[in-house]
């Protein structure tokens, strides 16, 4: 072995050694705050067309010293027994304290953790390329660690109501089921995001709810039970606009939300919305699609008079609008 070679031999070795020890003294300080989480759901059998009993697991952390666990909405979801498996071996029941299906988190709770919590980071100061790890319970196997780097920041993921979820982070950290909810983490063991979602017909694209959401849905949830949105009361569907429209009406999209149904009993009746309406703005802010009118409708617009500007027979106006929460 020449020196060069002995230098490059040595410099790769101590990199490899720095980035185990990264990982091990990360896992050292998180895993007691991961806990592996067995639910039972009731279904509907498909073949039998009667109730039955579902096992499911998935993954969660602890977001408090007093026993509020973070986790998925869809690991819990219809849940009728909720149990809590620690790295020591106790096995706790937990309660659900709310789910927010939009975003995809959760909060259960147990009586008393007797373990210290996991801490969030701001995700809004993550880079790509900085390390990502990974614990959960993938396919039962508890407590399984698994590392990689942050690949793109800004993704957006489809819940499972329809819904967009902003901000997401993707990640090449080998997920599968069962890591759906756990922590993922950087170098210094601080949560980055939860871990959500994996497509499993493309390795290597797995995707984290970030930490700033997660954390914010979150502390709703524990102090409201829920995350409050804002609704018209209506059914939209994307549709394209003529270039006459756009130019005559000086728009700056060119797609809008056509209303074709106005629910009963909605909000939308004692506003000046119609069915055949095209609604290009609310509030001055453009609208080019329904996920940009349900990222608009949020809580602060609740009970507030609002502007909305829609195209009826191909002019456009503004009309007012007064927003109610979502049930």
């Amino acid at each position: 072995m020449n020196a060069i070679s002995f230098i490059n031999y040595i410099s790769d070795e101590g990199l490899l050694d720095a980035y185990s020890k990264t990982i091990t003294g990360v896992v050292s300080e998180t895993a007691h705050a991961v806990v592996h989480i067995q639910v039972q759901k009731k279904i509907i059998d498909r073949r039998t067309r009667r109730e039955a009993i579902h096992q499911g697991s998935g993954s969660g952390f602890l977001i408090s010293s007093d026993g509020y666990i973070v986790t998925n909405n869809h690991v819990i979801e219809n849940a009728i027994d909720i149990k809590v498996n620690f790295t020591d071996g106790r096995v706790e029941t937990a309660q659900l304290k709310g789910t927010d299906p939009s975003t995809d988190v959760a909060v259960i709770k147990i009586y008393e953790s007797g373990q210290k919590a996991l801490s969030f980071s701001d995700s809004d100061k993550l880079k790509v390329g900085q390390i990502a790890i990974a614990i959960g319970n993938p396919l039962g196997l508890q407590h399984s660690v698994t590392a990689g780097v942050v690949s793109a920041l800004g993704r957006t993921l489809r819940a499972n109501n329809g819904r967009l979820i902003d901000d997401v982070i993707q990640t090449d950290a080998a997920l599968n089921p069962g890591n759906s909810g756990g922590p993922l983490v950087d170098s210094s063991g601080m949560v980055i995001g939860m871990n959500t979602a994996v497509i499993p017909s493309a390795q290597g694209l797995c995707f984290a709810v970030s930490s700033n959401l997660t954390a914010y849905v979150a502390g709703k949830l524990i102090i409201e039970g829920r995350v409050k949105r804002a609704q018209l009361g209506i059914a939209g569907q994307l549709v394209n606009l003529t270039e006459r429209m756009i130019a005559a009406n000086k728009l700056s999209t060119k797609t809008g939300v056509y209303v074709f149904e106005i629910v009963a009993d909605s909000p939308a009746r004692n506003n000046e919305i119609r069915m055949g309406d095209i609604i290009v703005e609310f509030n001055n802010k453009p609208v080019s699609s329904v996920d940009d009118l349900h990222k608009l409708l949020n809580e602060k617009v609740i009970g507030a008079s609002s502007e909305l500007g829609v195209l009826r027979g191909g002019h456009k106006t503004t009309i007012q609008v007064t927003p109610a929460e979502m049930r």
